[in-house]
């Protein structure tokens, strides 16, 4: 803990209680670091005690990321055509993708939010998308400032080895947007396939892997939103902890 978030926390205890930031000061505590964490969660670095250890979940059960999902999934369409024109007229608004622990060239991005903001840039290039994402997520703040948006496309024969992403207080959500067969995803051990136009949401602080085997692209839309079981005076606290690391880290 730094001055800054020792001031960071005591505000927030001051202004929802003295234990509304208690389980962020416990997943701190090195001794428990270990505790409530599945054993295919040993990758991840942050475990923030009391979210459900599940891996997979149901997109349509949160009342906080309904609106993300029904919208998401009625301007598929939109979405879909969008994407089509730019991947063919406009490609190199795409990027490697740049993973915490790897870079894939056969892993291309188009990024709608990143560093705590939308990317300005990508409103015209997807603009059904970066339209559903601001109101839905980004306005409502249901989006991990964290963390970011964007569209994930596989280029044909790519896969993501299996890992564990950092922490399990945000949550993935994915809109199928076009997915040719033998293409998957698979979180603490359970495969699952995209069905175009829905939604999958799962906890990617579990193990997880995807792959695509067929002879052309595959692309969803993926959001780090907040985990539903996190409050606010916790995302705020969690905001502040995760700035504070990187600040350090990018200054040593």
């Amino acid at each position: 803990m730094t001055p800054e978030l020792d001031t960071c926390f005591a505000a927030i205890k001051q202004e929802y209680g003295k234990d509304s930031i208690e389980r962020v000061e416990v997943m701190l505590e090195p001794r428990r670091r270990s505790e409530q964490r599945h054993p295919l969660q040993k990758g991840a670095k942050w475990i923030l005690p009391g979210i459900s250890r599940q891996p997979w979940h149901d997109p349509y059960a949160y009342p906080e990321l309904t609106p993300v999902v029904h919208a998401l999934e009625e301007n598929h369409a939109a979405i879909k055509s969008d994407l089509e024109t730019a991947w063919a007229t406009q490609r190199e608004q795409f990027s490697d993708y740049e993973h915490y622990l790897v870079r894939q060239e056969n892993w291309q991005a188009l990024y709608l939010y990143r560093d705590g903001a939308l990317v300005e840039d990508s409103a015209p290039v997807a603009p059904t998308a970066y339209k559903v994402l601001k109101e839905t997520a980004v306005d409502t703040d249901v989006i991990c400032p964290l963390l970011e948006s964007h569209f994930s496309t596989l280029l044909p024969g790519a896969a993501i080895k299996p890992h564990c992403d950092l922490w399990n207080f945000s949550i993935n959500l994915h809109l199928a947007i076009d997915i040719p067969g033998d293409c998957a995803v698979s979180v603490a051990g359970e495969a699952r396939e995209w069905e175009e136009g829905k939604c999958l949401l799962f906890d990617y602080s579990f193990e997880h892997e995807a792959w695509n085997h067929s002879d052309r692209t595959r692309t969803c839309l993926l959001v780090d939103l907040w985990h539903p079981e996190t409050t606010i005076p916790e995302r705020r606290a969690l905001t502040a902890l995760v700035t504070e690391i990187q600040k350090m880290m990018s200054a040593s």
